[in-house]
C-alpha cells in the first residue's frame, strides 16, 4: 500500500476495505467512503483500524494511509 498516481495525474493512496486493497483520496473521511460505496449511512456499522468509528464521527474522521476498514451493511429480514 502507498500512494499512486492516477490517470488525471491526482494522488490516492490504497487502504485496505473488507480486506482488500481500496484508493481513497487525500482528506476522504468515512461519511464520504460510505457515499461512494452507495451505502444507506443509517444501515452501516464502521470499524478503523479494529475500533468501531460512531456514526456521528463519520463526517469528522478522515481516512489515513494505512488504514484497515471494515465497513458492513444492516441487512433486515425474517
Amino acid at each position: 500500500m502507498g500512494v499512486v498516481q492516477m490517470n488525471d495525474s491526482t494522488s490516492v493512496f490504497e487502504v485496505r476495505l473488507n480486506g482488500e486493497s481500496h484508493p481513497v483520496h487525500p482528506g476522504t473521511t468515512v461519511a464520504a467512503l460510505i457515499e461512494e460505496l452507495a451505502i444507506e449511512s443509517t444501515a452501516v456499522a464502521v470499524e478503523r483500524n479494529r475500533k468501531i468509528v460512531p456514526r456521528s464521527l463519520h463526517p469528522s474522521t478522515v481516512i489515513e494511509v494505512g488504514d484497515e476498514l471494515e465497513v458492513v451493511t444492516i441487512v433486515g429480514g425474517g
